[in-house]
């Protein structure tokens, strides 16, 4: 039996450009991650890895062939994933939870790396109550527009922490 061709995904929204990603993470834009080319240094890199931590945005370095892949701009050696979700901090969600008197139910993503699996475990999580979904801050499935389809919108609803 032929091997099925992978399912095609709809292309992330990406920022890139210097100036124009450390300006999304300043503005604390919804972010999944960065990808900087590798090699690079000096105070443009220093300053990203450090708005990338306090914003708790992944940063990767990736060949350069990567970020060519990925846009036919100038992307400056820094490309960023925009996220269709925002991302929220456990330690806000759970106060909330104890304070409804309610036993909280997390659902915890390790190794999930499909976007429509993401999405798919969103919606089941959302409809049995479930009180947030926490991805891993690395090695996940980015959370873009086919992980919010899969998910039938529950993404709006459930907080997505890392």
């Amino acid at each position: 039996m032929p091997e099925r061709p992978p399912h095609p995904t709809t292309p992330p929204e990406l920022v890139y450009g210097r100036h124009p990603v450390l300006e999304a993470l300043r503005a604390h834009a919804p972010l999944d991650k960065v990808l900087i080319q590798q090699g690079t240094h000096g105070p443009f890199e220093v300053e990203l890895r450090n708005l990338c931590r306090d914003a708790n945005v992944p940063m990767q370095p990736v060949p350069p062939e990567r970020l060519n892949f990925l846009c036919r701009g100038n992307h400056q050696g820094v490309v960023a994933v925009v996220a269709s979700v925002a991302y929220r901090l456990l330690e806000e969600v759970l106060p909330a939870i104890f304070q409804r008197g309610e036993t909280p139910l997390i659902v915890l993503l390790d190794g999930v790396t499909d976007v429509r699996n993401v999405g798919a475990i969103a919606r089941t999580a959302e409809g049995f109550g479930a009180h947030a979904l926490v991805v891993p801050h690395r090695g996940a499935a980015t959370l873009g527009p086919d992980a919010m389809k899969a998910s039938a919108g529950a993404l709006n609803w459930l907080p997505v922490c890392r």
